[in-house]
């Protein structure tokens, strides 16, 4: 059963014994499709300003993912792989064609991962403030790495954060991040068969230049994006300018 909310139609849906929460709004003559991967930790409200400006011109899919935004906490550790597995299936039941899979901080690796097992369901990949950094491949660095960013955020974005963080819990939290700082984006990306599209803001401390360069370099067919003057969650902080990129993207540092 669905009900209207002020964001779109929202709905829960099992996969694998899963709970997903699927947010869902178009625009009257849409014909694609972009599904949107939240971060570790977090929920669909931080990409809320950008949900709002894509369903102007396509149809636009936001996930809860299980155990974040207050879903029930799975009841066995969930890798990756078991991730993307789900949300290979979740697209086929939101979707009757290939959609566009954009992911923020660690949802860039469930949707790496998801595209590289599934890429008939994928039209192609978007990573926001990709991770893991090799400047920052461990727990404290990345806590130093999110300090510096709140300071470059809003008061509201860091009250998103922070209280998503709540609702998520430390246990899951650390689970899901020991997942996080192994596996080898680096790597996945030269995996796609499908274009990237690597997108940060300028000073974003978590996601640095270098580190998304090198990944632009790693994948087949790439392309780099970077919003001036914005932090990690840029999605929120300058949602039309990351619209604009994900809707047509502009040719950048390509390499494949």
């Amino acid at each position: 059963m669905s009900r209207h909310t002020p964001l779109g139609s929202e709905r829960t849906l099992t996969v694998r014994g899963m709970r997903f929460r699927v947010i869902e709004s178009r625009a009257d003559d849409a014909t694609e499709t972009i599904v949107l991967i939240h971060g570790i930790g977090m929920s669909h409200r931080y990409f809320a300003r950008l949900h709002h400006v894509l369903a102007r011109s396509v149809r636009v899919v936001s996930l809860d993912l299980p155990g974040f935004g207050g879903l029930p906490k799975p009841g066995h550790d969930i890798t990756i792989e078991e991730m993307a597995d789900a949300i290979g299936e979740l697209v086929v039941a939101v979707s009757s064609g290939p959609v566009v899979l954009v992911g923020h901080s660690m949802g860039v690796q469930w949707a790496v991962e998801t595209a590289v097992r599934h890429p008939a369901r994928i039209a192609r990949v978007v990573a926001i403030g990709p991770v893991v950094d090799d400047a920052h491949r461990s727990l404290g660095a990345q806590a130093r790495a999110l300090a510096v960013d709140t300071l470059g955020e809003t008061p509201a974005t860091n009250v998103i954060v922070f209280s998503d963080y709540v609702r998520c819990g430390p246990r899951w939290y650390l689970r899901q991040a020991a997942h996080m700082l192994r596996y080898p984006t680096e790597d996945r990306v030269g995996s796609l068969t499908v274009p990237l599209l690597v997108l940060r803001g300028a000073k974003d401390p978590i996601a640095g230049a270098a580190w998304c360069d090198r990944l632009v370099s790693s994948a087949r067919d790439a392309d780099i994006v970077a919003i001036p003057g914005r932090h990690h969650v840029v999605q929120r902080s300058a949602p039309d300018a990351v619209a604009d990129s994900i809707l047509e993207p502009t040719p950048g540092s390509r390499s494949g």
